[in-house]
């Protein structure tokens, strides 16, 4: 016989409250929870940036040097005594008017027949360069006028929004150019002057010489010097600048050839950069040049002139043999500006190969390649997914990108191996183009 269950009073008051009860169950779920919350992937910290459109300029960074681009080295036409040399370098001096030096010349100016024709056809042959180099100013001034008159023209057109940009600086590239070839077929004028004056000099000197030992022999035996030799030999500066180096400044004597010194137009003045050959090919003659860490406030602008035909073997720091070649360009900003700025003076020289203004870029840290393909990780509600992108052209800091983005994603710049597609990210900082 079974006996009669117990009232439910009698359970209320012998068993435990219910919440109690339930208690151990409770407990599990909350540990399978906590369980469950430390086994979920944390959110990868990573640092993303966000995929604009700008301006994208790719150039070609390497150390130059700036030089004077015309110069001459003023040598003894002939061998005898030099005076001292008190001129310094930086000393301003005047084409045809400024003694340079002067040399005591003694017998040196005797000429035999020999040296006589040679003279002569010396001095012709000055005469033939002097006469080229006035044609090549009259062309040099006529083509800067109408490169002059064409920049005017464009000029107009720009302002008038028919012409675009790119036409206008290619106008203007060709006026700074004309006016650096007139500028060096003034100086190469002044050169064959100079050079002329000195050859129709020696002629004279040496022919007055002849013409006393000619005179001495016939009155009686040979002087020790010819009596037409008493006037020294007087050089003037060849062309109007500076004085750039002194190469003998004391007293002594020289043979004929031997170089005194050097003058040129600091003002006057060109920039010359070694690049790796295989950056060469892309630099094309008027290409801009930012020039920086020259010493100024602001940086400098140049074009370039001329990509040397003709590479070398350098040998870099690590050891390495490097194909380099020289690129020359013309400054383009005033005197004014760069007036400070000298001969052999170092500058950090940023050459345009390519420009766009208007372009979609993303950071370069953010591509990555894999399977052949560029790609990118992306940022959509706190998770990364992997996008295939199609790049252009890149400058080591922007790439533009050509498809895969749009203008406006955020993408993670440099992602580490914890990253992947569906991955939740945590952005640190904000690296805004």
């Amino acid at each position: 016989m079974n006996p009669a269950p117990p009232s439910l009073s009698a359970a209320k008051k012998t068993g435990a409250p219910a919440w109690r009860r339930r208690l151990p169950l409770l407990g599990g779920v909350l540990l399978v929870l906590l369980i469950v919350i430390g086994l979920r992937p944390r959110a990868v910290p990573v640092e993303d940036a966000g995929v604009t459109r700008g301006s994208l300029v790719v150039t070609v960074d390497e150390e130059g040097m700036t030089r004077v681009k015309n110069r001459y080295i003023v040598s003894a036409p002939v061998a005898g005594q030099l005076r001292r040399i008190d001129w310094k370098a930086g000393a301003v001096v005047e084409a045809g008017k400024t003694v340079l030096a002067v040399l005591e010349t003694s017998g040196a100016d005797f000429l035999d027949a020999r040296s006589q024709a040679q003279a002569e056809a010396r001095v012709h042959a000055v005469e033939s360069n002097r006469e080229m180099a006035s044609a090549q100013r009259e062309r040099a001034r006529a083509g800067h006028a109408l490169a002059q008159a064409d920049l005017g023209r464009y000029r107009a057109l720009l302002d008038k929004n028919t012409l675009s940009k790119q036409e206008f600086d290619v106008a203007m590239m060709r006026e700074t150019t004309a006016a650096q070839e007139e500028r060096a077929a003034e100086f190469a004028l002044q050169v064959a002057e100079f050079e002329l004056q000195q050859a129709r000099a020696l002629l004279l000197r040496g022919q007055a010489a002849t013409v006393d030992l000619a005179g001495a022999s016939r009155a009686g035996p040979l002087p020790s010097a010819p009596a037409g030799n008493a006037e020294p030999l007087v050089i003037t500066s060849p062309v109007n600048g500076r004085v750039l180096r002194v190469f003998q400044e004391s007293s002594r004597v020289v043979p004929g050839g031997f170089a005194l010194l050097e003058v040129g137009d600091p003002a006057d003045l060109e920039v010359r950069v070694e690049v790796l050959s295989r950056d060469g090919v892309a630099i094309q003659p008027g290409a801009r040049v930012i020039l920086d860490q020259w010493g100024g406030s602001q940086p400098l602008e140049a074009r370039v002139r001329l990509v040397e035909p003709s590479a070398f073997t350098k040998i870099s720091a690590l050891g390495v043999e490097e194909q380099r070649v020289y690129v020359v360009a013309d400054f383009v900003d005033a005197f004014e500006k760069r007036s400070t700025l000298g001969d052999n003076y170092r500058v950090e020289a940023r050459i345009v190969t390519w420009e766009a203004p208007d372009k979609l870029r993303a950071p370069t840290g953010a591509l990555f390649q894999r399977g052949g393909a560029w790609h990118a990780y992306a940022v959509e509600n706190g998770r990364a997914h992997l996008r295939t992108v199609k790049v252009g052209h890149s400058n080591g800091l922007q790439t533009e990108v050509l498809g895969g983005l749009n203008e406006g994603d955020r993408v993670i710049v440099y992602p580490g191996d914890k990253v992947n597609d569906g991955a939740r990210v945590a952005p640190l900082a904000v690296t805004d183009n």
